[in-house]
């Protein structure tokens, strides 16, 4: 009688902390869940991912140091400085199977499909300000100008095509990092098709 009586309280005691844990442990993954997705995880997330891409190897004006070019983290993600003249361009070489060039802070490129412009990324209205996470993922996974469905396509040397398959959280950190950072009025020239360089 006493052995079933410690079988008994045993299987209770057992049970309790079985149920007693597992509740925790589902609380724990729901705070867990909760606190990966809060906005300052987002945005630190997405400042990783900026960095580690390099976004601004492109979208952000260099300066000129002793070792090399470096990004002006003054104008962090603003794109190709609107005003700056572009060199003159030799178009014998940018034909099909010939160079693609690039300008010197690399904010620009031009090759058979005309003469491209980084975007402005920050969360001005010249950027991204007015932009909603839809626009972004689009721009992003489906390569459409400004995200807008029925735009031109983003020309090179952007390679969206590397992003298609990007996880939507990862997007959203992306985007919610672009919307942290200093607005910069910078508005990005207009992309120039081949036909009007004379290419």
């Amino acid at each position: 009688m006493k052995n079933s009586k410690l079988i008994i309280v045993s299987s209770i005691f057992i049970g309790m902390i079985f149920f007693s844990c597992s509740d925790k442990k589902s609380e724990q993954s729901t705070v867990d869940l909760k606190t990966s997705n809060s906005k300052e995880e987002l945005i630190k997330r997405g400042e990783y991912l900026v960095t580690i891409i390099g976004c601004d190897h492109c979208h952000t004006p260099k300066k000129m140091t002793p070792t090399g070019p470096v990004p002006d983290m003054d104008r962090w993600l603003m794109g190709y400085p609107n005003g700056d003249e572009l060199p003159e361009i030799e178009k014998s070489k940018t034909t099909p199977s010939k160079w693609l060039l690039f300008n010197g802070d690399l904010t620009s490129g031009v090759g058979p499909w005309g003469v491209s412009f980084a975007a402005n990324l920050t969360p001005d209205e010249t950027g991204i300000g007015n932009w909603t996470f839809e626009n972004f993922k689009r721009a992003m996974t489906e390569g459409k100008y400004k995200g807008l469905e029925n735009s031109r396509p983003i020309m090179p040397p952007m390679p969206w095509q590397s992003y298609t398959e990007m996880k939507e959280n990862d997007l959203k950190a992306i985007f919610e990092y672009l919307k942290s950072i200093k607005p910069i009025k910078n508005d990005v020239p207009s992309y120039i098709p081949p036909t009007n360089m004379g290419i």
